[in-house]
Formats: structure tokens, C-alpha cells, sequence
């Protein structure tokens, strides 16, 4: 049975209460930034770049991305924060990744029990598996949740576009996701 937009919305909000996220905002899918500037980074400063099937290329080009995020009506913009002693110890900020993730999972399940379709991004590329099998076939592709950035997203831009303020200091890491759906037809 088909819920309205409203309802849909309510019941999400409802949901997001029972999970740590500080913020959240919803958009108009088509109201989120792409750009092919962000791969740059990927390609030049990202270690998974071309190792990963969460990661570009593998994803695709950001067009196809594009076309493929706003095929779905809405984003669901939210941070989750996370405390460490210092943000420069990357060891110890990417230790507080799995909690975030763990969110981002979470979520998708409730859209599940919603009949929602979604399409689910986080803040790193996946890690599933402690190796990626990539260039092999993926070993979970209906588990995997790309990055953000992979898909070409200027995050920063969706999230100041919800109001989302972004928490920074030494000792607090903020993780974004988005997650992208509508209520019209099933998918994942």
C-alpha cells in the first residue's frame, strides 16, 4: 500500500529519532550539486581510486551518477558525530567510521520496512569486505554503499543547502550521508 509524501516524510522523521544523528535535511534530488571537480580529488588524493567497486571509475562517470541519483525524488542529507583526541590521528578518526556506517545501514533497513527504494552514499568508500574484490565481481553488491563524493556530489553544497552546519574542531568527526529515494517503485 502506497503512503502519501507527508506520511512518508513523518515516518522517517519519526525514525531518524531513534538513531545519533545531530542534523539532517531533505532536498529535492534534483536540487544537489554535481561535479566533475570532485572526481579530480578522488583520482589525485584518494587511496581507493581505481581499487574499489564503491569507488571511481568503477561507479561510473558522473553524468551517469547524476542520472541515476535523481531518478530518485528525494536526499536525506544527516551527519553523525564522532569525538577522538585529535582529527589528525587518522587511525583514530577511522576507527569511528564503523558507528556512522552502522547508521547509514540502519536507515536503509527502515526504508526497507517502508517499501521504499533508495539508493544509500556515506562519507568513505565501502568496507564491507577488508578487500575489496575488485576488479573481480563484487561479493555484495546489494550491501555496498559507494561514497559520496564518488558520485560526483559537492556534499558541503547539499548539506548547507539543509542548513546542516558543519562541526569543526580537533577533536570532533563529523560523517555525512545521503540517501536518495522516493516512494513510487521498489529498488536498492
Amino acid at each position: 500500500m502506497k503512503i502519501s509524501e507527508a506520511d512518508l516524510f513523518e515516518k522517517i522523521e519519526a525514525f531518524l529519532a531513534d538513531y545519533p544523528i545531530c542534523q539532517y535535511g531533505f532536498l529535492k534530488s534534483e536540487d544537489i550539486l554535481f561535479s566533475d571537480k570532485v572526481r579530480y580529488i578522488c583520482e589525485k588524493e584518494c587511496p581507493r581510486y581505481g581499487k574499489s567497486w564503491s569507488c571511481p571509475p568503477a561507479v561510473g562517470e558522473v553524468a551517469d551518477c547524476k542520472k541515476h541519483c535523481i531518478s530518485y525524488q528525494y536526499a536525506l542529507v544527516f551527519t553523525t558525530l564522532s569525538e577522538v583526541k585529535d582529527i589528525d590521528d587518522m587511525e583514530e578518526t577511522l576507527a569511528t567510521r564503523p558507528e556512522h556506517e552502522e547508521v547509514v545501514h540502519a536507515i536503509c533497513q527502515e526504508l526497507e520496512q517502508l517499501s521504499e527504494a533508495y539508493f544509500a552514499l556515506s562519507s568513505e568508500s565501502c568496507a564491507i569486505c577488508s578487500q575489496c574484490a575488485y576488479p573481480e565481481s563484487c561479493r555484495h553488491p546489494e550491501h555496498m554503499i559507494p561514497c559520496i563524493e564518488s558520485q560526483g556530489i559537492l556534499v558541503t553544497d547539499a548539506a548547507e543547502k539543509c542548513g546542516i552546519e558543519y562541526f569543526y574542531d580537533r577533536h570532533t568527526v563529523t560523517w555525512y550521508g545521503i540517501i536518495f529515494f522516493h516512494h513510487d517503485q521498489k529498488s536498492c
